[in-house]
C-alpha cells in the first residue's frame, strides 16, 4: 500500500491542475526542511523527473517546482542525479521558451548543478559534437541588451555565423533573447564566472567569443549590480 509521501507524489502528475498545484505547493514546502529533503531523496527516482515536467507548467505550478528543484539540487546526491536525468537540457528549454515567468529561478537551478564537473560537461555539451557550447553559447549572448542591431552583428555576422557547424549558425541566425530584469542578467554572470574560474570552463567561454560578447553588454549596461557582476566574470580571465 502506498504510503502518503508516494500519494503525494503521484498527485504531482495529476490531470486535475487544482491537485497538482496543492501537491507541487507541499512539495516545496517539505524541500525547505532537513527531514523533508531527507523524505523526498528517497523517492527522487519519481519525484524528480515530475518536478522537472512541471517546469514546462502555467507559472502558479512551474514556480514552486522550480524552487522545489533548487532546494533539492543544494544536495550533492540529488543535484547529479537531475544532471544523469538531463535537467539542465530541460532548464535551457523552458529559460529560452518566449513566455517563461521563471527565468530568475531557472538560472539559479543551473548556478547549483554546474557546480559538479558532470554538470559542467552537460552544459557544454561536451558529448554532442555537433552541438558543443551551444547552451553557454545562448546564455552569453543574452547579456547583449542592445537594441543596435548592427552592433549585435559585429559580434556574429552571417559570414561568420556561416563557417560555423550548422547548428550553431542556425541558432545564431535568429535574434538576440536579452534579460530586462537585473537580477536575472546577476544570477546568470555568477553562473558564467563560476564556469570561468575552471580551466575547461574558460577555454570553452574563449572558444564562443565570450569576453568580446560580453564587452558589448557591459557598454550597454547602466544597473550598478550588473556592471559589477561584468566586473567579476572579466577578472577571472585576466
Amino acid at each position: 500500500m502506498a504510503t502518503e509521501l508516494e500519494e503525494l507524489v503521484g498527485f504531482l502528475s495529476s490531470r486535475s491542475p487544482p491537485v497538482k498545484k496543492a501537491a507541487v505547493e507541499i512539495v516545496r514546502h517539505l524541500t525547505g526542511s532537513e527531514d523533508g529533503l531527507l523524505s523526498l531523496s528517497k523517492h527522487a527516482s519519481t519525484v524528480l523527473p515530475s518536478l522537472s515536467q512541471l517546469l514546462k507548467d502555467k507559472n502558479e505550478v512551474s514556480e514552486p517546482a522550480a524552487e522545489a528543484l533548487i532546494n533539492l539540487s543544494l544536495n550533492f546526491n540529488l543535484a547529479a542525479k537531475m544532471v544523469e536525468m538531463g535537467m539542465i537540457k530541460t532548464a535551457m528549454d523552458v529559460l529560452y521558451k518566449p513566455d517563461s515567468s521563471i527565468s530568475l529561478l531557472l538560472v539559479m537551478l543551473l548556478v547549483n548543478l554546474t557546480q559538479l564537473d558532470s554538470g559542467i560537461v552537460s552544459l557544454f555539451q561536451i558529448e554532442d559534437e555537433k552541438m558543443q557550447r551551444l547552451f553557454v553559447m545562448k546564455l552569453v549572448r543574452s547579456f547583449c541588451r542592445s537594441s543596435d542591431e548592427t552592433r549585435g552583428s559585429l559580434i556574429y555576422s552571417e559570414e561568420d555565423a556561416s563557417k560555423m557547424p550548422l547548428e550553431l549558425g542556425y541558432v545564431l541566425s535568429f535574434e538576440r533573447e536579452p534579460w530586462n530584469d537585473p537580477a536575472i542578467r546577476v544570477e546568470a554572470l555568477e553562473s558564467i564566472y563560476l564556469i570561468t574560474v575552471q580551466e575547461a570552463g574558460l577555454r570553452a567561454f574563449w572558444s564562443v567569443n565570450g569576453p568580446c560578447i560580453l564587452q558589448v553588454g557591459y557598454e550597454d549596461e547602466e544597473d550598478p549590480q550588473v556592471m559589477e557582476a561584468y566586473e567579476l566574470v572579466a577578472g577571472s580571465w585576466q
